[in-house]
């Protein structure tokens, strides 16, 4: 009779992933290495510190936002729209007026960022600052 050998398999057996991470980490490497980071910027609300020297007086344009949302160009209440356009019609009266922004503290961030955005885009520099409204008192 013969006899028959059994072959004993080795239960030990599996994938060698040595080289699997081997390119994961080559991959994070290069990832890392050739990632580019934006520089996004925000807005400064802190109180705004004038660059003139003392004594010397620009004329400004004053542009405020009260808590409500109303917004005063030069003490002239304007629609958000109307803005720019009011700026621009102050600026005929004072060629290279600097814009004064002041917003309330309470005041919506919405129209805040809208004007500011709108005079950096037609090449104006904006000086902002917040404020609180003094309380009614009873």
């Amino acid at each position: 009779m013969a006899t028959r050998r059994t072959r004993r398999f080795d239960d030990d057996a599996g994938v060698d992933m040595t080289p699997m991470l081997d390119i994961v980490f080559i991959l994070l490497i290069f990832f890392i290495v050739t990632a580019t980071f934006l520089d996004e910027r925000g807005m400064d609300f802190t109180q705004a510190n004038s660059d003139a020297p003392i004594g010397v007086t620009t004329p400004t344009i004053s542009i405020q936002i009260a808590a409500n949302g109303e917004i005063a160009v030069q003490g002239r209440v304007v629609p958000l729209s109307l803005v720019e356009a009011e700026v621009q019609r102050n600026l005929i009266e004072r060629p290279g007026a600097a814009i004064d922004l002041r917003a309330d503290a309470r005041a919506p961030l919405a129209p805040v960022v809208a004007i500011k955005d709108d005079m950096e885009r037609v090449g104006r520099a904006v000086r902002f600052e917040t404020y609180e409204a003094q309380a009614a008192l009873n």
